[in-house]
């Protein structure tokens, strides 16, 4: 199984995002039995990021896509359910374009949901101490955008089959220590989480049926 990562460049005033760091770290590691692995570093901008995943997936042809971004407050390693044809930016992306109200795709669906088995990735993540919960809503910035184009794009794929998805991990601990009360993951707990979720995406095909959804 060819695995593709994507983490983040900076963005947002920080000089550092733990999405680069946690994916360059994982694909610098032996990858395990039956899996190889490679990781791309995306800008923060809408446009560029999805035109450099795509030409990435055209050279690399891989079976898994996870795309990885950081989001400050989050708690524990989130695993994107759904992504919403939306651009709308609170700030600007790293190119200085700040979209607002327009479509991700013209014409495209109004959303795409991850085809990975988020049920059983969670539970596997919890099972080894790693806090992890499935999310529905990946927000309406570049995050959002990249997993939004990553599905369409497998979608106008049917003969290459390929699985992709978005998960998003909360600041590390340098960034958090200039902002009180808020929560961050390791570097080590996010790498040792996405060996897992690579883990799980190798043994199961189809989720497992168990209880998610929010009551909020």
């Amino acid at each position: 199984m060819k695995v593709l990562f994507t983490g983040f460049e900076p963005f947002g005033g920080e000089s550092s995002n733990p999405s680069a760091e946690a994916v360059l770290q994982l694909c610098s590691q032996n990858a395990p039995a039956g899996v190889s692995w490679q990781a791309r570093i995306l800008p923060v901008e809408f446009k560029r990021s999805a035109e450099l995943l795509n030409d990435a997936i055209s050279q690399l042809q891989p079976d898994l896509v996870l795309c990885v971004g950081q989001a400050g407050g989050r708690t524990a390693i989130c695993l994107e359910q759904v992504a919403i044809n939306l651009l709308e930016a609170r700030i600007a992306d790293n190119s200085g374009w700040q979209p607002s109200g327009e479509a991700v795709v013209s014409g495209g669906p109004a959303a795409y949901f991850s085809n990975l088995p988020l049920k059983a990735i969670r539970a596997q993540l919890q099972q080894n101490g790693i806090p992890a919960q499935i999310s529905y809503t990946a927000g309406t910035y570049v995050c959002n955008a990249l997993m939004y184009q990553l599905l369409h794009s497998l979608a106008a794929r049917p003969d290459q089959p390929c699985r992709g998805g978005f998960i998003h991990i909360p600041f590390s601990p340098e960034q958090a220590a200039a902002k009180p009360d808020t929560a961050s993951m390791t570097i080590a707990t996010v790498v040792a989480g996405l060996r897992q979720l690579v883990l799980c995406c190798q043994q199961y095909q189809t989720d497992i049926k168990a209880s998610a959804g929010t009551l909020d």
